[in-house]
C-alpha cells in the first residue's frame, strides 16, 4: 500500500504519530506499505497559502489510501473562507470523490460508565452511520454572503441528484447485509423537497435488497431516538449535513469522540481515514490526546483499502486489550483506571499487538 499521511493541525500531529507507530509495528509481520507525508489544513495555509496545495493533491491522488489527523483551529478563523483549513478537508473529499463516509459508533464494555447515558441504555451499542459526503448543503451552489436591497444575505443551497442518493444507498444496503439487515434512512421529507427525493430513491434502491428491512425517520426524531433508545439502530444512512450532526451525537454515546474512527470511500474503496474528532487546539502539544480513534482508523484503512481483514482485527483486538487492562487517556478516565498520555497509549497498543 502507498499511504499519504496528513498529520494536519493541533493534536493531529500527535495522534497520527501513534497510528503510524502501530502500522510500523505490523511491518515485522510482513505488512508492506510505503508512507509519505504532506500538508493539509492550517499548516498548509501557513506554508503555501492554500489549505489543499498542489503537492498534497498529487500525493493523495497517487496513493492507495490517505491517513489524516485533524485540521483547523481558531488561529485561521479570521482568514477568507477559501483559505480556511476546513476548505482543504472539503476539497480533498471532493477531489478524490470520497462520497461514502462510514462512522461506526461502538461502545466497548469497559467504557459503559464513560457514556453520558445510563449503562443499561448504551451497553452493547454498535451502530454504523453511513453519511453521504460530497453533496448536500456543504457543496451546493449558489452560496455566499451578499448585500441585497441594502441588507446582508447569507445563502447556502441544499441539493442532491438521484444518482448521488442512489450510490450512497447501495453502500448503506450492502453494509446492512453484512450486519443485522436493518437500515434506517434519515431525512426531513415533511418540509424539504431535497429529502423527499432522498426517501423516494431509497425506496427504489431497497428493491435490490429484499433481505434488508428499510425504515425511515425524520432527522429531529432520529436525534431524539439516539439518546432515548440508541440500540434500536443498526445501520443509519443520511445526507451530508444530517450525518455530520448525528454521527457526532452518536459518538458521545460511546463515552468520547476520541474513540470513534471513520472511513471516507470512493467507488473503488480507495479511502481517507481519520478520527471523528477535531484538532483540539486547547490540548495540542500536551501529550494527553486520545490516539485510539486514529489507531482504529488505521485498522479501517487496512480493512477497506488494504483488503487485509486479519491485520485490521489485530489492531482492534489490541485496543480492546488495552482498555480491558484499565488504561485510559483523560477523556475516558474514571476512578479505578490508570490515566496515561498519548505516547503511553500508543506504547500499550503496540505491546498488545
Amino acid at each position: 500500500m502507498k499511504i499519504c499521511v496528513l498529520p494536519g493541525d493541533g493534536i493531529g500531529v500527535e495522534i497520527i504519530a501513534e497510528a503510524v507507530r502501530v502500522l510500523d509495528a505490523l511491518k515485522s509481520d510482513g505488512l508492506k506499505m510505503e508512507m509519505e507525508y504532506a500538508e493539509l489544513g492550517g499548516c498548509a495555509v501557513d506554508s503555501t497559502g492554500s489549505p489543499y496545495p498542489e503537492a498534497t493533491q498529487k500525493l493523495a491522488r497517487e496513493a492507495d489510501a490517505v491517513l489524516l489527523g485533524a485540521v483547523g483551529g481558531p488561529k485561521w478563523d479570521v482568514l477568507p473562507r477559501p483559505q480556511r483549513p476546513e476548505r482543504g478537508l472539503l476539497g480533498i473529499r471532493k477531489d478524490l470523490n470520497l462520497f461514502a463516509n462510514l462512522r461506526p459508533a461502538v461502545l466497548y464494555p469497559e467504557l459503559a460508565n464513560a457514556s453520558s447515558l445510563k449503562p443499561e441504555i448504551v451497553s452493547g451499542l454498535d451502530i454504523l452511520i453511513v453519511r453521504e459526503l460530497t453533496g448536500d448543503i456543504y457543496f451546493g451552489e449558489p452560496r455566499g454572503i451578499a448585500v441585497e436591497d441594502g441588507k446582508r444575505v447569507g445563502r447556502n443551497t441544499m441539493i442532491y441528484n438521484e444518482d448521488e442518493i442512489r450510490r450512497i444507498g447501495h453502500v448503506a444496503f450492502k453494509s446492512a447485509q453484512k450486519r443485522n439487515k436493518k437500515l434506517c434512512s434519515v431525512d426531513k421529507m415533511n418540509v424539504l423537497e431535497t429529502t423527499q427525493l432522498w426517501r423516494d430513491v431509497m425506496i427504489e434502491v431497497a428493491k435490490d435488497y429484499p433481505d434488508v428491512e428499510l425504515s425511515h425517520m425524520l432527522v429531529d426524531n432520529a436525534a431524539m431516538q439516539l439518546v432515548r433508545a440508541p440500540k434500536q439502530f443498526d445501520v443509519v444512512v443520511t445526507g451530508n449535513m444530517f450525518g455530520d450532526i448525528l454521527s457526532d451525537e452518536a459518538s458521545m454515546l460511546t463515552g468520547s469522540i476520541g474513540m470513534l474512527p471513520s472511513a471516507s470511500l470512493d467507488q473503488n474503496n480507495k479511502g481517507m481515514y481519520e478520527p471523528c474528532h477535531g484538532s483540539a487546539p486547547d490540548i495540542a502539544g500536551k501529550g494527553v490526546a486520545n490516539p485510539l480513534a486514529t489507531i482504529l482508523s488505521a485498522a479501517m484503512m487496512l480493512r477497506y483499502s488494504g483488503n487485509n481483514e486479519a491485520a485490521a482485527v489485530r489492531i482492534e483486538n489490541a485496543v480492546k486489550k488495552v482498555l480491558a487492562a484499565g488504561l485510559r487517556t483523560g477523556d475516558i478516565w474514571e476512578e479505578g483506571t490508570k490515566r496515561v498520555g498519548t505516547r503511553e497509549m500508543g506504547d500499550a497498543v503496540i505491546a498488545a499487538l
